[in-house]
């Protein structure tokens, strides 16, 4: 095989340009070939964030937006930005799934146990839409809601959580419609790659209603995991006040719209052969309904399912007989597939 017609596609994920060099990372460490690369070969800069890669004005990018838009070549308005501009239009609100879900629960009396990342980040999810949820939830007059919250400390500040937390508490002070029942750090509610020691614990709360780790409000369990170090991330899984555990014919709704994250903790309730670990508790759910699309093979309800990205890098070049090979490790495996291949 003959070199002069092999193109190679190198994705750093996490590098960048910044004419200021302080503090840079970037600027401060020795790089001789990425130094001799860009003297010598032709090169310029693309615009990584906001409304260039379909995000909200000001929104930072991130790897799954980056590796789309590589894959896609065009602005692909993303899911953060779709679920905004429902909201805003009161689509939200008259989704045919979330307004579904909520009289079927509503009906037979039933709890909707909310899921997800507390956090304004806007990469995995985003706290608006889970306080959207909330007051939707009052409009129909269910007030059965319980809350379990995933932290972040990744795409935002380590210790954010305080803030977070204080603008959910305003929502259900205005919409009293639920209770938060646990807390857990995304590194374990939110693994990615395969380390199902960490999604286990995670299972356990929600489907047991227990932890070790049992505060009586979230204040508590705030102050005592800071104190021991730890930052939201890191938070282990953690009961708050009485046991409330997903049981049979309760509804989970999985407010996170990025899928890479949140397949495994899915996987654990809707897989028919899941091996991940030994579960002692499988609720018979009457719904499991995620913002978004995650895999064909988890057969959640999506809020918003998945728009079809025609015409990307992988389908173009096998249509002009041309080889590809995509390599990653494993936790970028989602990036060099489903995500440059449109999402």
């Amino acid at each position: 095989m003959t070199n002069k017609n092999t193109v190679v596609l190198i994705i750093l994920d996490g590098w960048g340009y910044s004419e200021n060099t302080d503090h840079n990372a970037i600027a401060a460490a020795h790089t001789p070939q990425w130094t001799h690369w860009w003297q010598t070969c032709p090169h310029l800069l693309l615009d990584a964030s906001g409304v260039a890669v379909g995000l909200p004005t000001g929104q930072m990018g991130n790897s799954e937006v980056g590796h789309m838009h590589i894959g896609a070549g065009r602005p692909i308005l993303q899911d953060l930005t779709f679920i905004n501009q429902a909201i805003e239009t009161g689509d939200f609100a008259k989704n045919a799934v979330l307004v579904d879900m909520i009289r079927k629960a509503k009906h037979t009396q039933k709890a909707i146990h909310v899921m997800g990342l507390l956090s304004p980040g806007g990469v995995h999810s985003h706290q608006n839409h889970l306080f959207a949820f909330l007051k939707l939830c009052a409009e129909h007059h269910f007030s059965q809601v319980q809350i379990h919250l995933f932290l972040d400390g990744r795409d935002a500040p380590p210790k954010q959580i305080k803030e977070n937390l204080h603008a959910l508490q305003a929502i259900l002070q205005q919409y009293p419609v639920g209770t938060v029942r646990s807390v857990s750090g995304r590194y374990w509610a939110m693994d990615r790659d395969q380390r199902w020691s960490r999604i286990e614990p995670v299972y356990e709360l929600l489907t047991t209603g227990l932890s070790p780790q049992h505060f009586a409000t979230v204040e508590e369990a705030i102050e005592t995991h800071y104190a021991q170090g730890l930052s939201d991330e890191f938070f282990p899984p953690s009961q708050i006040g009485m046991p409330a555990p997903i049981e049979d014919g309760d509804t989970i709704f999985y407010f996170n719209f990025r899928a890479d994250r949140a397949k495994q903790l899915t996987a654990a309730f809707l897989s028919p052969d899941f091996k991940g670990f030994q579960r002692q508790t499988i609720p018979h759910l009457a719904q499991f309904v995620s913002m978004a699309h995650y895999d064909s093979q988890l057969p959640t309800v999506p809020v918003f399912p998945a728009r079809k990205v025609q015409q990307t890098l992988g389908e173009v070049l096998p249509q002009q007989g041309l080889h590809q090979l995509r390599i990653a490790e494993t936790e970028k495996y989602a990036h060099v597939t489903f995500f440059f291949n449109g999402g």
